[in-house]
């Protein structure tokens, strides 16, 4: 009997939602990565991987490996062929979310291989797929904290 009145109680509660934040910045990435030795940009993309997670596990049923996970464990481990693996998994989920959510921007898995893959050819590609990487994820929480 305890139990169900409990059960009842908790059904009533509100689910509250954390605002997620939506001032990532290429420029701001870039400096501070440089200030602090990489540590700046270690936490921005443990931030990604968690909001990704919050933003689309309900809708699409999976889970992204946390950043630092994949970067200090599974990266050595794998000899460097994990982290392309999860920036393709990450990247591809970011871009259906943005599909999902009808925000008219354009990234996915082909914006990884393409820019900051190959474009490392032309030396400013991976900067190009990091900002695309930071703006998507910015329409992404901007739209979660106005609907959900």
């Amino acid at each position: 009997m305890e139990y169900q009145q409990n059960a009842a109680n908790f059904a009533q509660v509100p689910v509250t939602r954390v605002a997620l934040k939506m001032n990532r910045s290429l420029v701001k990435f870039i400096l501070l990565s440089l200030i602090t030795f990489g540590i700046y940009g270690i936490v921005v993309l443990s931030g990604i991987s968690s909001d990704i997670n919050t933003i689309a596990s309900r809708y699409d049923g999976k889970k992204t490996v946390h950043y630092c996970l994949m970067y200090f464990v599974f990266s050595w481990l794998t000899l460097g062929i994990y982290p392309l693996i999860w920036y393709h998994g990450l990247s591809k989920r970011i871009g259906n979310e943005l599909k999902r959510r009808n925000i008219p921007y354009s990234f996915g898995a082909g914006s990884f291989w393409g820019w900051n893959v190959l474009g490392t050819v032309i030396i400013v590609g991976p900067l190009v797929y990091s900002y695309k990487l930071l703006k998507s994820m910015n329409l992404l929480c901007a739209d979660y904290n106005a609907r959900g």
